[in-house]
């Protein structure tokens, strides 16, 4: 299934995340988009990605399994409710599976933290917006400090939030606070996840709030500023807006503004979960021995974007 060298990689789901997934696919030097994958044919999404000249498909998961090879790989750009089963009808095939819902079917992955881990994973669960936000932080300062009580506080704009998401509430506080816990070893963990009507849209952002000791300015701040800086190695618009800490209590806060083909410059929730798939795919793919200098991240922003059917993850 390799074609120029490259791994073999199809979209399922052809949403905002998916079509802004397999734009992000094109321009990787070690992956081969193949296929992208919806359930309507009348879907935006699909007339997108065959506007950028990519192979489309209608039925779903069963396009995936009616290949004639497996696929090296799979992004699952769906729901959380539908990727057990997608994990269950591709495990045979081998393809490794990069999961953009908050199923946590799969093995946890934050590039950042634990991304060299992923190659050794068939089924890998990018947590969330908000996880894959505030977990590189979080992992750092916890590493240093005693923290005994973690609150991560995500808004995101109303129109970047769509109906997928909107449907796995649950799972995505549920997912996004069992990965706090997962990556820092604090059990008294609380995620919140604020949906923002403001107009203009609000800039995507988390707040994280700790409790703990001998928590520092100087120390928490250096933290905060060297994991933005890995961060930023794939999701350009990541940065530290504040960080305040004395004693027994430490706030950071973080924003992310995007820099996607297809996404607004204030959905940085979707532009990092999709950056850090990209980032977890080409680790996975250098394991493999197929380097290449990483994805470059885009600088401009497209001003003609239509944010119909935006969603976050």
């Amino acid at each position: 299934m390799k074609r120029n060298g490259r791994l073999s990689v199809a979209v399922l789901g052809a949403g905002l995340i998916g079509i802004d997934l397999a734009a992000k696919v094109t321009r990787s030097r070690v992956l081969d988009c193949r296929l992208v994958v919806a359930r309507a044919a009348d879907t935006p999404g699909l007339r997108h990605a065959t506007a950028m000249g990519l192979p489309t498909a209608t039925d779903g998961i069963r396009s995936l399994l009616a290949a004639d090879e497996p696929l090296d790989m799979v992004f699952d750009a769906t729901n959380a409710m539908a990727h057990a089963e997608h994990a269950e009808l591709l495990g045979p095939s081998g393809t490794t599976l990069i999961d953009l819902t908050p199923s946590r079917v799969g093995h946890m992955v934050v590039p950042t933290v634990n991304g060299a881990e992923a190659a050794g994973h068939r089924d890998i669960n990018m947590v969330s917006c908000g996880g894959q936000a505030s977990i590189p932080l979080l992992h750092g300062i916890t590493r240093r400090h005693r923290v005994d009580q973690v609150e991560v506080v995500t808004t995101a704009a109303s129109p970047s939030v769509g109906r997928g998401t909107r449907l796995n509430l649950d799972e995505y506080v549920e997912t996004t606070q069992d990965a706090v816990r997962d990556f820092t070893g604090v059990k008294d963990v609380k995620a919140i996840l604020n949906i923002s009507p403001a107009r203009p849209p609000a800039t995507f952002r988390v707040a994280m709030s700790m409790l703990g000791q001998d928590l520092t300015q100087e120390s928490v701040r250096a933290v905060a500023e060297e994991a933005a800086d890995q961060v930023r190695e794939y999701a350009a618009g990541f940065r530290v807006t504040a960080c305040v800490a004395e004693g027994e209590r430490a706030f950071v806060a973080v924003e992310v503004a995007s820099s996607g083909d297809r996404i607004p410059r204030y959905a940085g929730n979707l532009d990092v979960i999709n950056s850090a798939a990209l980032r977890v795919a080409e680790l996975c793919a250098a394991a493999r021995g197929h380097s290449a200098v990483p994805t470059a991240v885009p600088t401009a922003v497209s001003t003609a974007v239509s944010t119909a059917g935006t969603e976050t993850s």
